[in-house]
C-alpha cells in the first residue's frame, strides 16, 4: 500500500487541538489515479481555501472511492460531489449539508452515495474504513482487520447520540460547536462569492 498525506506543501501542520502531522506529498506530486482518497476533520480556515477545494475536487474525481469523515464531508461538499447525494457528518453540522446541496441523514451510520462514503467521527470512522477495505480487498481481509484491530465497541457511558444523551447534554454538545458551524458556514459564503461554491442553496 502506499499511503501518500496529502498537502500544499511538506511543511508540518498543526491541526486543532495540537497535532502536527507531516505531509508526505504535494497537491502536484499526488499520484493521477487513487484506489481511495479521504479526508477527516478539518477547520473553518482549510474549508475557505480555494486551492484545497480545487485539488480535492479533481483527485475525487479521478479517485475510485472518496471517503469524508467529520468536517472533512463539507470540504467533499464544497468541491461539487454531494450535490443530490445522501450524506452524513457529525451531527453538530447536519444542518451545513444542505449548504452544499447535499441531503442530510441523521444517525451515527455511514452513508454511501454511489462511491462517496460520508461519516461521523469516531466509531463511523472505524467502520467506514472496514467497508472500504471490503470493497478493495474483499470481506475476509476486511473481517481479518476488524479482528485485528479489535473492533467491537462497547461505549463506557451510552451517551454517543443524541437520542441516547437527551437534550441538555446534546444541547451543550452542539453549543461546544458553535464556533466550527457558523465557520463553515461563512467559509461557504466566501466560497460562493468567489464563484467557487456553486452548489447547495
Amino acid at each position: 500500500m502506499n499511503l501518500h498525506l496529502l498537502w500544499k506543501n511538506r511543511e508540518t501542520l498543526v491541526g486543532t487541538p495540537v497535532f502536527p502531522t507531516v505531509p508526505t506529498t504535494t497537491f502536484d506530486e499526488c499520484p493521477e489515479e487513487l484506489d481511495v482518497l479521504a479526508v477527516g476533520a478539518i477547520m473553518p480556515d482549510v474549508l475557505a481555501d480555494p486551492e484545497v477545494i480545487e485539488f480535492f475536487g479533481r483527485a475525487a474525481r479521478r479517485a475510485e472511492h472518496v471517503v469524508a469523515v467529520c468536517g472533512g464531508v463539507i470540504l467533499a461538499g464544497a468541491a461539487g460531489l454531494l450535490e443530490g447525494k445522501r450524506a452524513t457528518t457529525n451531527f453538530q453540522l447536519l444542518e451545513v449539508l444542505p449548504e452544499v446541496g447535499a441531503i442530510p441523514v441523521e444517525g451515527n451510520e455511514v452513508v454511501r452515495d454511489g462511491n462517496i462514503w460520508t461519516a461521523g467521527p469516531a466509531s463511523a470512522s472505524y467502520e467506514v474504513g472496514l467497508l472500504v477495505l471490503a470493497e478493495l480487498r474483499g470481506e475476509e481481509i476486511a473481517r481479518r482487520v476488524e479482528l485485528d484491530i479489535q473492533y467491537a465497541p462497547t461505549p463506557p457511558f451510552g451517551t454517543g447520540s443524541p437520542e441516547l444523551a437527551g437534550p441538555e447534554l446534546t444541547a451543550a454538545s452542539r453549543k461546544g460547536y458553535d464556533m466550527v458551524c457558523e465557520g463553515s458556514l461563512a467559509a461557504l459564503a466566501q466560497l460562493r462569492k468567489l464563484g467557487v461554491l456553486t452548489a447547495g442553496r
